[in-house]
């Protein structure tokens, strides 16, 4: 378990006292065992041979469950200035997302020597993992409705994301996509990846590309587009400060009507500020140029939208659109409201899935946020 490996000092023959130190440790967690090595490194090489005493203690890592206990007396013999210690680490053959863990190596008792640094982390970093069961309870929604055909639909069950279904959007957009949003989307495995028949997609406080968070934002863009029918999506929601997780449509022309002029359906919205409610709203061009839209807000009495899965449903037809959530009907929104010629949602759109952080909505996260926040999807389908 502890070997030695070390290159000839340097120094003359008055005999020195070295420092001993130990440093961090950083490394992945794997899904099977490997060791971790710790290198003790001395100052300057000792005339004769020098020993510590080390032992492997508890963090948010666990002997037995995370890593093997270990103990023992170090030697570095003579004109030697590093040695190491292999702590082996316990492999995770699901390879389960969750926070990092810790443990700690000590140095004592040092002969023929004095201790520096004296303590190391050991850091298994496991917030990679692919694995990340969630409960399933909630709302769900029949497979099949009188009077419709199932024309599509994405339940997730793979091993990765669907290509041919889904574009993985990078960057902050224009303006932070618009709305000043704080995240830079990537296409990372960190950031969105399928786990136990669910899509997931990841917020994180890290620094990536000139930001400090990062998320993920799919679409189906030229690959899957619809016009009318009924869109059933199955979800449960990050709730925090500054979170802002949608569900939502826009219409295929944006790019020649522009934004708002090709009409946006939010089938859902939620600002993390407000963790018991969602908002359904309808955007188009007003007379004016200027936007216009229709929306309405559903309340939780208990709970929060985080804690079990709800359907969030879009019931589309020729100059009308309504949006529910666990079949509870929302907002209905007609060319009544829009006016005729301002009415833009006769005609094809795509659907849009991301977890964006801060923006003009829902504002900067701030210190109560919890990172990471994730969005579960269980389902998205399509039924014309």
């Amino acid at each position: 378990m502890i070997l030695c490996g070390c290159s000839p000092s340097n120094g003359g023959s008055t005999p020195v006292v070295p420092v001993v130190s130990i440093q961090d440790v950083i490394q992945n967690r794997s899904t099977s065992d490997q060791p971790m090595r710790f290198y003790i490194s001395l100052d300057k090489a000792a005339s004769n041979d020098i020993s510590v005493d080390y032992v492997v203690t508890d963090g948010t890592a666990v002997a037995s469950k995370d890593f093997v206990s270990a103990s023992g007396t170090l030697t570095i013999p003579a004109k030697q200035n590093q040695a190491f210690i292999d702590v082996q680490i316990k492999g995770d053959p699901s390879d389960l997302r969750q926070s990092n863990l810790q443990f700690t190596v000590v140095l004592s008792n040092p002969k023929s020597c004095t201790l520096g640094t004296s303590v190391a982390k050991g850091t298994l970093v496991t917030e990679n993992g692919t694995y990340l069961p969630t409960d399933n309870t909630g709302y769900s929604t029949p497979a099949t409705y009188p009077n419709y055909t199932l024309v599509w639909s994405d339940e997730f069950s793979g091993s990765a994301l669907n290509l041919n279904f889904w574009n993985q959007e990078t960057g902050n957009g224009s303006g932070g996509w618009g709305n000043n949003e704080l995240e830079y989307y990537t296409s990372s495995p960190k950031n969105v990846f399928l786990s136990n028949g669910n899509l997931v997609i990841e917020a994180r406080k890290e620094p990536i590309s000139g930001f400090n968070y990062s998320s993920s934002r799919l679409t189906t863009q030229n690959k899957k587009t619809f016009k009318f029918g009924r869109i059933d999506i199955r979800a449960k929601l990050p709730v925090s400060k500054g979170m802002w997780p949608a569900l939502w449509m826009l219409g295929t022309n944006i790019t020649t009507a522009g934004w708002p002029g090709c009409g946006e359906i939010d089938i859902m919205e939620l600002i993390g500020t407000y963790p018991s409610r969602v908002r359904s709203t309808m955007h188009w061009k007003a007379t004016s140029g200027g936007e216009a839209n229709k929306g309405a807000d559903y309340n939780l009495s208990s709970s929060d939208f985080s804690k079990a899965f709800h359907v969030y449903s879009l019931v589309w037809k020729q100059d009308l659109i309504q949006c529910y959530v666990d079949d509870v009907l929302l907002v209905t929104v007609t060319p009544t409201d829009s006016g005729a010629t301002n009415w833009p949602f006769n005609a094809e759109e795509f659907l849009i899935f991301n977890v964006a952080v801060g923006g003009n909505w829902p504002g900067p996260p701030d210190d109560t946020t919890v990172f990471p926040q994730r969005m579960f999807v269980d389902y998205v389908r399509v039924f014309q």
